[in-house]
């Protein structure tokens, strides 16, 4: 069943004007992408910085609103929803930031960062921020320790679990690995995994490595200058890319 739906979803900038009589200018960031997420389902956005998958990521999750096309979660045209609409459906998809220490405020208990979300849902804990501690590998009794007392992969694991305390069906993971040491990202990589079959979830995992999406996704989209040059399968993608681009890549990780 279908979880998210991107249609023919551009979205675009203005530049500044190089003069008072100058046209206006515009930037492409994404270009008509098109792709679903069925649930409990891993779908990989690779490119190069600058493709646009981040763009992207903001749009699925409502942070931004695209130019022209849809996004639709469960059915609903997030950018059509109105505010209260909104707040009520976005614990249901959450978001894993690239740098673990950054996303967690240090002068506050990694317990207090958990239940963030929840307190901007007016949701009680009852339980939920040691639930999703030990859903990550640590103890319910870490909740009481600051950021600054975790390794990095650690604090990736705090950050995982504020973002599944709401309980999400669909869990966006912008560059979560790649801060991380090789050994590190092996664990954070099965940690999602475990969590996708234990939670049910589907997963969005944006990455510039082409290695570590196709080791853990289902399906890919490459994107390239804001355009979706190839989509399919996994193993289609990995192992009979249709497009040079998506060569090029899979050389830079040593695929080929």
């Amino acid at each position: 069943m279908t979880l998210l739906s991107v249609e023919h979803v551009t979205r675009q900038y203005s530049l500044p004007r190089n003069s008072l009589f100058s046209p206006a200018r515009t930037i492409t960031a994404v270009d008509a992408a098109n792709f679903t997420l069925e649930r409990g389902k891993t779908l990989g956005i690779v490119g190069e910085s600058g493709s646009g998958k981040s763009t992207l990521a903001r749009m699925v999750m409502a942070f931004e609103k695209p130019n022209t096309g849809r996004v639709l979660f469960e059915g609903k045209d997030l950018a059509a929803l109105r505010a209260a609409e909104l707040r009520a459906l976005r614990p249901h998809f959450q978001l894993v930031f690239q740098d673990p220490f950054g996303s967690l405020n240090p002068r506050r208990t990694v317990g207090w960062s958990i239940a963030e979300p929840l307190r901007a849902t007016d949701t009680p804990d009852d339980g939920r921020v040691a639930e999703a501690l030990d859903h990550v590998g640590l103890r319910a009794a870490d909740a009481g320790k600051f950021p600054h007392e975790f390794s990095g992969g650690q604090r990736q694991r705090v950050a995982i679990a504020r973002a599944i305390v709401t309980r999400p069906s669909l869990l966006v993971a912008d560059e979560a690995v790649s801060a991380l040491d090789m050994s590190v990202q092996a664990q954070i990589l099965n940690l999602l995994m475990d969590l996708q079959d234990d939670l049910g979830l589907a997963i969005l995992f944006i990455s510039h490595d082409l290695s570590v999406v196709g080791s853990i996704c289902d399906s890919i989209l490459v994107m390239e200058h804001g355009k979706s040059v190839e989509y399919g399968a996994a193993a289609d993608v990995m192992q009979s890319p249709k497009q040079p681009y998506t060569r090029s890549l899979l050389k830079a990780s040593g695929l080929i």
